[in-house]
């Protein structure tokens, strides 16, 4: 198992709430998939969901080592949920044609959040090697 990075970020419920209540849609839409804002709207505290998202972005952001974001949207990475409930990052844009450049293979990722702050972490690591195939020497 190869690291390429890991990442993590801590947001302020409140920060995410006052962007929510000051920009409405425009903020909601430049930041969040239809997907993620499906999921959001539908949890009983969707600002702390929004809030958790967001840092899950920027963690995984982190962790690819990503310095310089232009032309990287933030709806390149949504953060989702397989069938088994684990949390992982689905990737579009700008942010796929890094994570095949860097050859990522995995992603894992943990959201946590309360009233007051949301936080997330981002483990990533590199698609195993394929194993060289037998020489003729051999």
């Amino acid at each position: 198992m190869n690291v390429i990075g890991i990442g993590s970020e801590v947001v302020e419920c409140l920060r995410v709430a006052k962007m929510i209540e000051r920009h409405g849609e425009q903020f909601i839409n430049r930041v969040y998939t239809s997907a993620e804002i499906r999921y959001c709207n539908s949890r009983k505290q969707a600002t702390q969901h929004f809030a958790g998202r967001w840092a899950a972005k920027e963690a995984v952001v982190r962790a690819l080592g990503v310095q310089n974001r232009r032309g990287f949207d933030w709806r390149d990475v949504e953060i989702r949920r397989n069938k088994s409930g684990r949390l992982t990052a689905a990737f579009r844009g700008a942010a796929r044609d890094l994570i095949e450049q860097w050859n990522v293979g995995d992603i894992h990722l943990t959201i946590s959040h309360c009233r007051s702050v949301a936080m997330a972490t981002a483990l990533v690591l590199a698609r195993p090697e394929k194993a060289a195939a037998p020489s003729d020497e051999d």
